[in-house]
């Protein structure tokens, strides 16, 4: 069964953000929209290049009203040794949430339960705590962040204007369509 439209199941973890250790829960997401980027564990090699290029858009990210949140099956104690530890860790100005009981991982379909790690998916969450976009592929391919940018655009663009869609490669500013009877066979 897909995630998408579906509610943010209750959850609380610690993360660490900004020097210090915080509670997160599905209440954290309210009012807002929310990225979760969940990666396979801290002090890994891919891993570092990501939160790198999600720190590297963040202003983007807070610019669009969104929360950035990394999840690994690690502790936030692992995260805060890696923030410190890692120059491309040590960018981020987001939570780096820990999930060492891996309800969060498990939640949201990313688990690998022979390893006890998660698969690299993206989730962009509403803020009525609604799953909108999921994306989640083989550990060995890092993602781009601007690609996440794109689709938190196309959801805040299609749900403040009811009835539009965004076609490939939409970018905000582009045209999108109104689906009708008219458009079928003409696109």
């Amino acid at each position: 069964m897909s995630l998408i439209n579906t509610q943010v199941q209750p959850f609380k973890t610690q993360a660490f953000h900004n020097g210090k250790f915080i509670e997160v829960t599905e209440q954290s997401l309210k009012g807002k929209w929310n990225v979760f980027i969940f990666m396979p564990a801290a002090f890994t090699f891919n891993c570092p290049t990501e939160i790198e290029d999600a720190a590297d858009n963040y202003a983007a990210f807070q610019k669009a009203g969104a929360e950035v949140y990394i999840i690994t099956t690690d502790t936030h104690f692992s995260h805060k040794v890696w923030h410190e530890t890692s120059p491309a860790v040590g960018k981020a100005k987001f939570p780096l949430v820990g999930d060492p009981t891996h309800a969060l991982t498990r939640a949201f379909g990313v688990h690998i339960e022979e390893e006890g790690l998660a698969l690299r998916g993206t989730f962009i969450i509403n803020p009525e705590l609604t799953i909108k976009t999921l994306e989640i592929h083989s550990n060995e391919i890092a993602r781009d962040v601007s690609e996440t940018l794109r689709k938190l655009t196309a959801a805040q663009y299609t749900a403040a204007n009811p009835g539009q869609v965004c076609p490939a490669k939409w970018k905000e500013g582009a045209k999108t369509l109104a689906p009708s009877i008219d458009l079928v066979g003409k696109i």
